[in-house]
């Protein structure tokens, strides 16, 4: 499908209407370009799109067969997996609605989006979500089958309900044998009003809840957005991101489905570096977690280059910064610029973009949390394409972006094709309008009719603003925006946003609503300030004990006073400088409640856990005495017992930006 074939309101011009009919056609056009491939044993395989055709033909035989009906639910539990995405794509195609669970949710997690979605079926990877589900089994009587991929360590597993997918695609292939042209009329009966998928938000304020999303959301949704970015066949994305995260399922499966492009799913979570390099996309996506990664990788491996290279390394990095946008962006730049770029080229950038496996890329996105202006500057100033994306589960996924040649990092772009967007002048909150307009949430009403107005605005949760260029600035979730006692505006995202850009700070969580300054928790990245404590000759037995150490503490400082001296030059954020810090003793974990599966913080559960570190912030105590259970590796539990330092940090007088 050519960009000029798309309609304005994203609807296909085919008539294509759902998932399953562009797998469909894609089997019959593209039946020889390769869909999907996974690293398996340290091997590439693929599979072509005539291919996957058959196995996913093969699963709806073997689910209808068992018993499936349209409408039902199909929980879906693992790693990024061929044959996961095929199950996926084989529920749709009976009418069924898959519902992806995070694979690292514990069982009481997996136990509340099964038995709330009401799922009949469930296809997981392996032994290790099976026995999560065996664990929580009599709290689900609905749940009648769980079928299972990797059969290793099962082959003594004896429950009747359990079924190979083996077994399941054995049995499918006998039944549209023996009921010819059953697929084909099971894929025409879908329309786009039918839901496509249920995601689960990740519960940031409480209970998951089950947004429901149709064929035509995720499809018109797709159309717009890949003409925007001018995705086609020959596009490759690495696919690695959680399934049931909703960006997952539309940048990876939907709009590989729609455009046609190959999907490419890594080895293990542990190898997705190495597979990134081997496959060098052409297209991806990646949370600022992940960039920030990639950076401090970067800078740790030049910590121990030589001093030579470190001087070429920094010469190059400025000539890139200073110029580097301006080409990517097709700006005017002096030839004598242009040629040191392309040196720089040969001898730094090419390398680089070689190690870190984006030399193809020629778009990048990143979003769920704002990047650092410093990161995404400094990708760009590469020569590669990275932008913002801003959205959320009820809008399918995106609301703006940038384009290739308007691109600024302060902000997340315009509206995107088909979205309006408007700012609720008493609250400041962003409410759009969009083809992605989510149906509702699953059983909840009530929610739904609090998030969807009746002529067709969703509130998003967030405050923004429009810049003069057009773009909007999310400035932080419109509930947190807070004041402190003098009135002066408080947004805690963005501060501890600001202060996530620093390599050495894995967290921050700041505080400061109705109170007279700010203060913050910070954890640092044990791999990042490690390397810098083995530099510097610190050594340290645990996560505990380097955080607490002076040296750490004074390099903590440091990163918080440059955030401070940015917030003094913005008149209305220089009351939020933070006056007060501690760095805790421990990481928070999405296990213990603290982040959602998505790593977003829990402030509830945080002020709830925490409250007594919190008011010492705020006592003028230099150190308070924590205590803490630990559970080892092996299971055992000991205790944890210090004195936590509170430390101060330097306030900056009001300065004008420069320029």
């Amino acid at each position: 499908m050519s960009e000029t074939s798309v309609r304005p309101d994203g609807r296909d011009p085919l008539g294509r209407d759902t998932i399953p009919k562009f797998f469909a056609y894609n089997a019959q056009h593209r039946r020889d370009r390769p869909a999907m491939r996974e690293k398996d044993l340290g091997i590439w395989q693929t599979w072509t799109w005539g291919e996957v055709d058959a196995k996913v033909r093969d699963m709806v035989g073997g689910l209808a067969a068992m018993g499936f009906r349209r409408g039902d639910k199909l929980t879906i539990i693992g790693d990024n997996r061929p044959e996961l995405y095929w199950a996926m794509a084989a529920t749709q195609a009976l009418g069924g609605i898959p519902v992806p669970v995070y694979q690292d949710s514990v069982a009481d997690e997996i136990q509340y989006v099964i038995d709330h979605a009401e799922a009949r079926f469930a296809i997981v990877e392996n032994q290790e979500q099976v026995d999560k589900l065996l664990s929580i089994r009599d709290r689900l009587p609905g749940l009648e089958t769980i079928i299972y991929s990797d059969p290793r360590g099962l082959r003594h597993y004896t429950e009747p309900f359990l079924r190979s997918l083996s077994d399941l695609t054995t049995q499918g292939a006998a039944y549209n044998q023996a009921h010819p042209g059953f697929v084909e009329a099971e894929i025409a009966k879908g329309n786009g009003s039918d839901i496509s998928i249920i995601c689960y938000t990740s519960g940031t304020t409480g209970r998951p809840k089950g947004v429901m999303l149709s064929h035509d959301n995720v499809v018109r949704s797709a159309n717009l957005a890949i003409a925007f970015d001018k995705l086609n066949e020959n596009d490759q994305i690495l696919a690695y991101l959680p399934m049931a995260w909703v960006g997952d399922n539309f940048l990876s499966y939907v709009e590989g489905a729609v455009a046609g492009f190959c999907m490419n799913c890594p080895e293990s979570a542990d190898t997705v570096l190495q597979d990134l390099r081997e496959v060098g996309p052409t297209y991806f996506f990646a949370p600022p977690r992940i960039w920030e990664n990639l950076l401090t990788t970067v800078m740790i491996r030049m910590e121990d280059a030589s001093a030579i290279k470190r001087r070429m390394f920094l010469y190059f990095i400025a000539l890139a910064r200073r110029v580097g946008r301006r080409i990517l962006e097709g700006k005017p730049v002096s030839l004598v610029d242009r040629l040191q770029y392309a040196l720089g080229d040969l001898l730094v950038y090419g390398p680089l973009k070689n190690v870190l496996g984006v030399s193809r890329l020629r778009l990048a996105y990143t979003a769920g949390e704002a990047i650092g202006p410093d990161i995404f500057d400094f990708f760009r100033a590469l020569g590669i394409n990275l932008k913002q994306l801003y959205g959320q589960t009820e809008c399918t996924v995106y609301l703006c972006m940038h384009t290739d040649t308007d691109v600024d990092p302060d902000t997340v772009g315009p509206p995107a094709p088909g979205v309006e967007l408007k700012i609720d002048a008493t609250t400041g909150e962003v409410l759009f309008r969009s083809p992605g307009v989510f149906v509702g949430y699953y059983k909840n009403d009530a929610a739904t009719a609090e998030t969807k107005t009746p002529d067709g605005w969703v509130h998003t949760g967030d405050a923004g603003v429009f810049t003069d260029t057009g773009h909007l600035r999310i400035i932080d979730r419109a509930k947190d925006v807070g004041r402190l006692t003098d009135g002066s505006l408080f947004a805690p995202k963005y501060i501890e946003n600001k202060l996530k850009f620093f390599p050495h700070i894995k967290e921050a969580v700041a505080f400061g609503h109705g109170r007279d300054h700010v203060a913050v928790f910070i954890n640092i990245d044990l791999a990042a300030v490690g390397s810098w404590a083995e530099r510097n000759g610190l050594s340290y037995t645990s996560y505990a004990d380097l955080a607490g150490r002076p040296e750490v503490y004074n390099l903590v400082k440091g990163c918080i006073e440059q955030v401070n001296r940015d917030l003094s030059s913005d008149s209305s954020m220089t009351a939020s400088q933070v006056k007060r810090f501690l760095i805790l003793h421990k990481e928070l974990d999405a296990d213990d409640g603290e982040l959602t599966r998505t790593r977003k913080v829990r402030r509830s559960t945080i002020t709830e856990r925490y409250g007594t570190l919190i008011e010492a912030l705020y006592s003028g105590q230099s150190a308070i005495a924590v205590e803490a259970k630990i559970t080892f590796e092996d299971g055992r539990t000991g205790s944890f017992k210090a004195n936590l330092p509170i430390a101060e940090a330097t306030i900056y007088s009001t300065m004008r930006k420069a320029g």
